[in-house]
């Protein structure tokens, strides 16, 4: 591999856009040489916008044509799996957006093909490389919150249904609001817990707006008759260490305003976010303590920096796809949770 990474994207759609194309584009060294899409023209279409030299209508045909270093999967979920191994058995480090796979099953496969063809897999969860993330990462690192035995994983939005895309097909997308953004703060929290392996889960999943028409949504209005996912989702996640989580995501629900939070508990002492509040005992006195003159970074680039780095050989990477299997596992055990009405037991 020449200094020069050469990377394709896989999907054209928003996120592609919005995110992968500019977030390499950011990063010296990087070249985005060829984007894919199944949709006819589409690929071309936005090839042409975005200065991208070559196109294709399938990720087979660039995979074959292209000399790559990396790609982006950026596809909807459904061939985020299909797409990612035909990427690692061609020799090429990978970076998948979230979630990682419409089952375990899926994401054992991914894995395996990173395993088998010594190339990274990384999945696109941003969430962890937020400046205030990294931060409380080092406090806990560190000992200062002692064993963590307790968190809780929040984002209920009052109102943001996407009405775009295919995001509210389950045959498509595999669910609704829990794989959307309940994954991002059920990773990230996890994360933070030092990714304890997941033993059981009592879920359950409701459609409370999505199948009503006349409903407001700032993000336009989607269609009743083609809505089969969960718009919320909560969960009690036990872990093989014994601490438990609690998840709760919404993309709608009536509440005063839209509220992401992470909350952890340890021995030694505890942690909010967002803003990032630790709390601890100190000299016989209960003490608050909150980090200032944070700078403000663009997760989604940090994401792909790191990313980079790791092809380059300059860091480890901090999303383990392996742990990452775990996040998939607990969104697997919630639906069939709430299905059954029964706790899951997961054996990974």
């Amino acid at each position: 591999m020449s200094n020069s990474i050469r990377v394709g994207i896989i999907g054209a759609g928003n996120i592609a856009q919005s995110v992968h194309i500019p977030g390499y584009r950011a990063q010296e060294g990087v070249e985005v040489v060829s984007i894919c899409d199944i949709l006819p023209g589409r690929a071309a279409e936005v090839a042409s916008r975005h200065g991208i030299p070559r196109s294709y209508d399938s990720y087979e045909e660039m995979l074959a044509a292209e000399d790559l270093d990396a790609v982006s999967v950026c596809t909807p979920n459904f061939a985020h799996a299909a797409a990612t191994v035909a990427a690692l058995r061609a020799g090429v480090n990978v970076l998948c957006e979230k979630p990682m796979a419409m089952c375990v099953a899926e994401g054992k496969e991914m894995v395996a093909a990173a395993r088998e063809s010594g190339r990274l897999l990384q999945i696109g969860l941003n969430w962890r490389f937020t400046t205030e993330a990294q931060t409380l990462k080092r406090f806990i690192e560190a000992g200062e919150l002692g064993d963590i035995y307790y968190g809780e994983a929040t984002c209920l939005r009052r109102r943001g249904v996407p009405s775009w895309g295919v995001f509210t097909r389950k045959d498509l997308q595999g669910g609704g609001a829990l794989i959307d953004i309940g994954v991002h703060t059920l990773d990230h929290t996890m994360w933070l817990m030092g990714c304890p392996r997941p033993v059981a889960v009592m879920g359950a999943t409701y459609t409370a707006f999505g199948k009503r028409e006349g409903i407001f949504n700032p993000w336009g209005p989607w269609d009743p008759t083609r809505f089969d996912v969960d718009d919320m989702g909560v969960a009690l996640i036990r872990f093989d260490n014994g601490a438990t989580l609690m998840l709760k995501a919404a993309w709608a629900a009536h509440i005063e305003k839209t509220t992401t939070e992470t909350r952890i508990l340890g021995t030694e002492g505890g942690a909010c976010m967002s803003p990032l509040h630790i709390y601890k005992d100190m000299h016989q006195t209960m003490v608050d303590i909150t980090p200032v003159q944070l700078t403000e970074v663009k997760s989604h680039t940090k994401e792909i920096e790191h990313f980079i780095g790791c092809i380059r050989g300059e860091h480890t990477c901090i999303v383990d796809a392996e742990q990452v299997l775990y996040v998939q596992a607990v969104l697997d055990a919630i639906y069939a949770s709430s299905q059954t009405g029964r706790e899951v037991c997961i054996d990974l």
